[in-house]
Formats: C-alpha cells, sequence, structure tokens
C-alpha cells in the first residue's frame, strides 16, 4: 500500500493513505539514500509503501520511499557532517519571524532563504506580532520588507492574535504543501491555531530568562488544511545550520548575487577582495544591501575551507 508521511516520532511513522486511512508503520531494516548523509531516513512528506502487519491494529511495515520531489534540510545538532531532512516533496516554506519576543535575526532569515534556494523550495517570510509593535519595530519591517521584496522574496505582516494579515495567509497557503518554521516562540502553533481554530495545538510562552521561545512542537508533523493544502509544522529551530553549500557556490543562492556572478572576473569570485568582482561593485553603488552582504560573509566564514574533503 502506498501512503504519506504526516508524523515521524523516531521509531514509529504515522501515514495517511491516498483515501484518508490513518496507519502507523516502522522501517524494516536499515534504509540507505544513495549520496544523502542524513540522521533521519524518512521524513515528513515522503511517499512510502508499506506493508500491513496488523489489520485491526492498522499498523505496517514501510518497505520502500519513493524518489522525493525535494526536500529540505539542515546541520544536525548531534553531527555537523550530516543532514536532518526537515520535510520532503514541499510546494514551498513559510518563515515565522518576529522583530522582538522573541527577535528574529536578520541573519537567521538569511541562512533559512539560503537552504530554501539550495534547495530549490520557494519562501515566504511572514512576520508576526504587528498588534504589539512600536514605531521602531515599524520601522525594522519596512526595512525587512523593502530589502526582501526587491529580490524576490513576499514580506507579510501579521498577528495571529487578532487575526490582522491571516487572509493572505490563507491564500498562499490554498491547495499547496507548506513547511512552517521559524524561532520557537515566534507564533508558528498560534497562527495554525486561529487558520483552523479546530486543532487547538499546544503554544508556548517566550522564556523570560533568555528572551527565546519555549519549544512546543516535539516532531515535525503534517496536517491537512480544511481550504485545501498541507502545512508541516516544525520544531523550533534557533540556529540555522547549512549543510552541503560549497564556498564557492554560497553566492549562488543570494538572488541579488546569483544575477552578477557572469560579470565577475573570476569564476571562483568569493566577492571578498578579489579584483574585477561585479557583486563587490553592486555593494559599493548601493544596489546589494550591506546587511545581505554581511549575512553572506558570516555564512561563508561558517563553511570550512575542506568542506568537501
Amino acid at each position: 500500500m502506498e501512503a504519506i508521511v504526516y508524523r515521524s516520532t523516531g521509531s514509529w511513522y504515522d501515514l495517511r493513505t491516498p483515501v484518508g486511512e490513518a496507519w502507523k508503520a516502522r522501517i524494516k531494516g536499515v534504509f540507505k539514500i544513495e549520496g544523502l548523509r542524513s540522521t533521519n531516513p524518512i521524513a515528513v512528506g515522503d511517499v512510502v509503501d508499506f506493508d500491513v502487519d496488523n489489520e485491526l491494529e492498522k499498523t505496517g511495515i514501510i518497505t520502500h520511499i519513493h524518489d522525493r520531489r525535494n526536500y529540505i534540510s539542515r546541520q544536525s545538532p548531534s553531527h555537523r557532517k550530516q543532514h536532518h531532512i526537515v520535510a520532503s516533496n514541499i510546494d514551498q516554506s513559510l518563515l515565522v519571524a518576529t522583530i522582538r519576543e522573541p527577535r528574529t535575526s536578520s541573519g537567521f532569515l538569511d541562512r533559512f532563504l539560503v537552504a530554501a534556494e539550495a534547495y530549490h523550495v520557494p519562501a515566504i517570510i511572514v512576520v508576526n506580532k504587528m498588534d504589539n509593535w512600536k514605531d521602531k519595530d515599524r520601522a525594522v519591517f519596512a526595512e525587512w520588507q523593502h530589502t526582501y521584496e526587491a529580490i524576490g522574496y513576499k514580506v507579510l505582516a501579521i498577528s495571529a492574535q487578532s487575526g490582522d494579515g491571516l487572509q493572505a495567509v490563507q491564500q498562499a497557503l490554498q491547495h499547496k504543501t507548506t513547511l512552517l518554521s521559524g524561532h520557537s516562540g515566534v507564533g508558528k502553533s498560534s497562527l495554525l491555531n486561529t487558520l483552523v481554530p479546530d486543532w487547538n495545538l499546544r503554544t508556548g510562552d517566550v522564556s523570560g530568562w533568555s528572551g527565546k521561545g519555549m519549544h512546543t512542537t516535539t516532531f515535525a508533523e503534517m496536517f491537512d488544511l480544511p481550504f485545501g493544502g498541507r502545512v508541516v509544522d516544525t520544531p523550533g529551530i534557533r540556529e540555522f545550520g547549512i549543510v552541503d553549500v560549497p564556498r564557492e557556490e554560497l553566492s549562488h543562492y543570494f538572488p541579488e548575487m546569483r544575477q552578477l556572478l557572469e560579470h565577475c572576473q573570476f569564476n571562483n569570485c568569493l566577492h571578498m577582495n578579489e579584483p574585477g568582482c561585479a557583486v563587490k561593485a553592486a555593494l559599493e553603488a548601493g544596489s546589494i544591501s550591506p546587511e545581505r552582504y554581511f549575512s553572506y560573509l558570516n555564512i561563508l566564514d561558517s563553511i570550512p575551507e575542506n568542506h568537501w574533503e
């Protein structure tokens, strides 16, 4: 039988068949995905085949994983050189951010966007908690909106608490499979609860001593949306480690740099101190955001020289 993985809790997987039947299944033996160093062999969103183990209890054994159309992964927290696949077979990613309580740094936004670009997953930025903004917060949002919309990303302001701006989010989610991500405490679960009140997902407060959000989602989990489409809710991510991006390819995943690369004097230009660099010329001319360039340098610095050895 064929099914989609809706939730993984380690050894067991929650599956849903094309006719909507819910099953639980385990994997038989060890799955080795060709060329992929992953800490989780099966991810939410995977299409799998399974054999029935117990018809009454609706349990089975997963025997095969279908080829993934795409996936998005992050550096495994415990294995620096390995992936952890966050979700697969997704149409888009929706990054929920907040300007304060907790503050999402532009560096975190940029790391996530690089990962989305690297895995060919379109990204939307949703900035939550607009009902609590002061003038300086509105100025930060205006800056983010100007910077990211100029390079092709949609940026939405919402309040999951009051419902402001949620119609645009619902339209963006409709009839698509969307990965929902962001720091803990930014209001991912609150957003889903407002969109679909029947779910009543757990929400968490922001930790007073750290300003970071408390984790309320332990495992990635996919939900069917009543207005069409699916959403994958993910555990809150404090850092987004970039994996399998060589230093000389990083600029390919910054859209504003990508269009300039053929004009650089050197094919392997890292856009630091090389002569004839079109990216540095655009930076000096003001057509590339200094904050985005600073993020590029920070990410570049985090990729080891011998990444592929």
